[in-house]
């Protein structure tokens, strides 16, 4: 299926540059819609100044470049890729262009501390969305959200992916999930539990029951009132919600629990689960990254660190299996 982008309309003297480099890179394959906003703020910056038709000076380069204020490091980085990208097209069509230097611009911190929660944390996260009642906004996310937040921890899916499947995605005949598009724009399947499939039986019948028509196949498989995705934000409160009734505390706003940790906790307890069955590593780890759909090994590797860490008694066997990747110590 085509995917769809929202169509942008650039008005600065840099705009048929602009639009060209959009083109060019998502007729390569890439989705290019974030780019493409922060190439609209670039635009409304240029339409400000005195810039000319087909050159894009130094002067104006780090005029943009300049850091706002509280940007994050990695906003900041992501401008700045952006602005090499046009200048070099601009340069390669024989027009005059500044290339930001590699290296410049403020660093990235490239920490990776999820919280990786216990098997009865999940369990109370979980026994929590269980007890989830409808409200007049929302009069079926009791029977919704059981579900969602079991996909999240059993099947480690991003929440994008599990707000944005389709009808069409989830045959519980085959028990298969067709995850389109997901990042790095790739597609997917992921195979749920025998139990996440009958649960997802039960599910479609009630919904079906509350449905005066018959769904369509294009329709969302968790909609919301208004049959539309359910905005990430809903799933992030009710979240923070569950925790509290859980009793796990939260560090505030960045610190976690964070929603997304739960796929980390996903992907840790399945290693911890094939170490325990005495599997071999080796050959187990292309099938968690081809289930999490992690570009390569590289994100999927962390996971072995932060096992490791969490459990120190299996970084000899881990160490002897992959070869020393896992450090003895910080």
């Amino acid at each position: 299926m085509k995917t769809k982008h929202k169509i942008i309309a650039y008005k600065s003297p840099l705009a048929p540059f602009m639009e060209r480099l959009v083109c060019e890179k998502r007729a390569s394959g890439c989705k290019y819609d974030a780019p493409a906003q922060v190439l609209k703020d670039l635009d409304q910056f240029l339409c400000d100044t005195t810039s000319k038709q087909n050159e894009f000076p130094k002067t104006l380069v780090l005029q943009w470049l300049a850091q706002h204020r509280k940007e994050a490091a990695s906003t900041h980085q992501r401008r700045i890729i952006m602005v090499r990208q046009l200048s070099r097209m601009m340069i390669r069509l024989g027009y005059s262009a500044y290339v930001p230097p590699e290296g410049c611009g403020p660093r990235r911190c490239y920490n990776f501390s999820p919280k990786i929660l216990t098997q009865s944390e999940v369990r109370k996260i979980i026994q929590a969305a269980d007890r989830i009642t409808p409200s007049a906004k929302s009069p079926i996310r009791h029977i919704i959200m059981p579900e969602v937040f079991r996909l999240l921890y059993h099947c480690g899916f991003r929440l994008s992916e599990v707000l944005t499947l389709r009808v069409r995605d989830v045959d519980l005949q085959q028990g298969v999930f067709t995850v389109r598009q997901g990042k790095f724009n790739k597609d997917r399947l992921v195979p749920p539990s025998i139990e996440m499939v009958e649960r997802l039986r039960i599910y479609t019948e009630k919904i079906k029951n509350r449905s005066l028509t018959k769904r369509t196949s294009n329709e969302y498989f968790f909609p919301s009132l208004q049959q539309s995705a359910w905005h990430n934000s809903s799933i992030y409160h009710l979240y923070r919600k569950l925790l509290m009734q859980s009793g796990i505390p939260h560090g505030g706003r960045g610190k976690g629990p964070r929603l997304h940790d739960l796929r980390h906790t996903f992907a840790v307890h399945r290693l911890l689960r094939w170490y325990e069955e005495g599997a071999d590593l080796n050959a187990k780890l292309p099938f968690l990254v081809a289930y999490l759909g992690h570009k390569d090994f590289t994100g999927t590797q962390k996971y072995l660190h932060l096992t490791a860490e969490l459990f120190p008694n299996l970084i000899i066997r881990m160490n002897h299996q992959f070869g020393g990747v896992i450090p003895q110590g910080r």
